[in-house]
């Protein structure tokens, strides 16, 4: 069996759940690799294996067969940067490499302190292949100015290096063609979207029985400020007024004392994390993702797969998904107005709902279905 070594930011935890990395590993598992995954995390969290009294740098677990994963103690900070730093890092893979022999070295994710072994294993001979659903400081941005010059300069330095000495570049979803050849990677760079296991998420006709039942209108995904949960509570809270049926929820992770979930717990639900997101999204009429900056969202995958109506930020991969009008309805991100102004014709119109719900669930089936995923990915390592 020929193994894949991952290198990931994070696996899964609950401030640092990376979804795409948790997702490739296992639709490589199942069109027949085995996998290793590296990568950075809390040890000091108090769920990770103590030995001799003393927590730790590395966490090694062996999950199956086929799945294990080895975690280094890093340096978080905290939203709006969300990074991590873990010294030795390299050396670490680099290590894992000599013993386990990988026939493929993947690295998931630009410009996060995990991508950088790229540049070091390059210059010892390997050759790296580079998954990222956005460019950091080029076409995805923080919110919050330092934050946004921070990542510019960052970009083009450290990032662009990481991307030349990538062997190939994998895209999540499509990006500008002359963004491309500016990077001078356009020759080796591809589209493979992450994809989604749609049998796992279901159409359910209560959302379009009878419009006089409440309606729910959900956001799933961390409380960070690029995801613009602000923009979600202020642009809908408002419509309560209007439509009693009307039921708000945040669904996913958030800090104690969030300012957020101070000012509108009472009247939006915030559940925190979940584990039963096919129920939750299977309750689920309206759908909304308003981030500032996207790549390719699972969330809005899952919704789609669900019947959901979706409503999204026209940034990144959320109008690759999403066709304005047909499978959901786009509105400029920070737009509030136009925000409110969708929701309220989707509260209104059953019918429009459960067209576009379907549309959605289509599109989920026919572009971003596992096993059309899976055959891309089969071809693409047969390839490198």
């Amino acid at each position: 069996m020929k193994t894949i070594l991952l290198i990931s930011p994070y696996w899964k935890e609950p401030h640092r759940w990376m979804v795409s990395s948790f997702k490739l590993a296992e639709l490589w598992q199942r069109i027949g690799y085995s996998v290793i995954v590296v990568c950075m995390g809390d040890l000091k969290s108090g769920k990770w294996k103590v030995e001799s009294g003393k927590r730790k740098r590395i966490h090694v677990e062996k999950v199956s067969e086929t799945l294990e994963i080895h975690r280094m103690q890093d340096i978080f900070l905290k939203d709006p940067w969300n990074y991590g730093i873990a010294l030795g890092f390299t050396g670490y893979v680099r290590k894992l490499i000599k013993s386990e022999k990988p026939d493929h070295i993947v690295v998931n994710k630009l410009l996060f302190w995990t991508s950088f072994c790229t540049i070091a294993l390059r210059l010892t001979g390997y050759k790296v292949l580079v998954l990222t659903d956005a460019f950091v400081g080029i076409n995805w941005w923080p919110r919050g100015w330092l934050p946004k010059v921070c990542a510019a300069i960052y970009a083009w330095t450290g990032g662009w290096l990481i991307l030349l000495c990538a062997s190939r570049v994998v895209t999540f979803h499509p990006q500008p063609t002359c963004l491309l050849r500016h990077l001078l990677i356009h020759k080796k760079t591809q589209v493979i979207p992450t994809g989604i296991d749609a049998s796992k998420y279901e159409i359910r006709n209560t959302k379009y029985e009878n419009k006089n039942n409440e309606i729910v209108v959900s956001y799933v995904g961390r409380l960070e400020s690029i995801k613009g949960v602000d923009d979600f509570l202020a642009a809908l809270v408002p419509l309560k007024k209007d439509h009693a049926n009307l039921k708000l929820q945040v669904v996913g992770w958030y800090k104690d004392k969030h300012p957020l979930v101070e000012e509108y717990q009472r009247d939006v639900k915030f559940t925190g994390l979940r584990k039963d997101i096919p129920d939750v999204l299977g309750a689920t009429d309206i759908f909304v993702m308003p981030s500032h900056s996207e790549g390719l969202s699972n969330a809005i995958m899952e919704a789609m797969s669900s019947g959901c109506a979706c409503v999204v930020s026209e940034v990144g991969g959320n109008t690759y998904l999403v066709q304005n009008g047909v499978s959901g309805l786009c509105f400029p991100a920070g737009d509030r107005e136009a925000l409110r102004a969708h929701v309220a014709r989707l509260i209104e119109d059953p019918s429009k709902r459960k067209m576009m719900g379907e549309a959605a669930r289509k599109r989920i089936d026919e572009h971003f279905s596992w096993e059309k995923v899976g055959k891309m990915y089969t071809k693409f390592f047969e390839s490198v």
